[in-house]
C-alpha cells in the first residue's frame, strides 16, 4: 500500500471516530440525561447510529442529494435506530421528546460534519 493511501485511510478513520464521538455525546444528552438509559445502551445506540449514518448517509445520500437532505436523513436514521433498539431491548426505553432531540442534534452535527467531508479531499469513503 502506498504511503498516501495509508495517510488517507488514517484521515478517514479519524473522521469516523469524530463522527462516533459526536453521535455519542448527542446520545448522552438525549437518551441518558432525558430518558436515564444506561451508558452501555447509549454507547450501542451511538455506534449503530454512526454506522448507519456512515453507510447510508455519507456514502450514498450525501454525494447524490447534498448536505441538507443527508443531514436530515442522518438525524431521522439515528432516531429510528434508537427507536428500533427501544422496541427490541426492554432495558432501553426512550420517549418521543428524547428521540426528537436526538434527531435534531444529529442532523445539526452532521450538517457541519458533511461540510468538513466535502472540503477534505483526503477523506475517502
Amino acid at each position: 500500500m502506498e504511503r498516501m493511501e495509508v495517510k488517507n485511510m488514517n484521515k478517514t478513520a479519524t473522521a469516523l471516530l469524530f463522527k462516533f464521538i459526536m453521535t455519542f455525546v448527542f446520545a448522552i444528552i438525549a437518551l441518558r440525561f432525558i430518558d436515564n438509559n444506561t451508558w452501555g445502551w447509549v454507547f450501542w445506540v451511538a455506534l449503530a447510529g454512526t454506522a448507519l449514518n456512515y453507510l447510508v448517509g455519507d456514502l450514498f445520500v450525501l454525494p447524490k442529494y447534498g448536505n441538507i437532505v443527508a443531514s436530515v436523513g442522518d438525524g431521522v436514521m439515528a432516531a429510528l435506530a434508537a427507536y428500533i433498539i427501544n422496541l427490541i431491548v426492554p432495558a432501553f426505553q426512550t420517549t418521543f421528546t428524547a428521540l426528537a432531540l436526538f434527531a435534531v442534534l444529529v442532523a445539526v452535527g452532521e450538517y457541519f460534519f458533511h461540510q468538513y467531508l466535502q472540503r477534505s479531499e483526503k477523506v475517502e469513503p
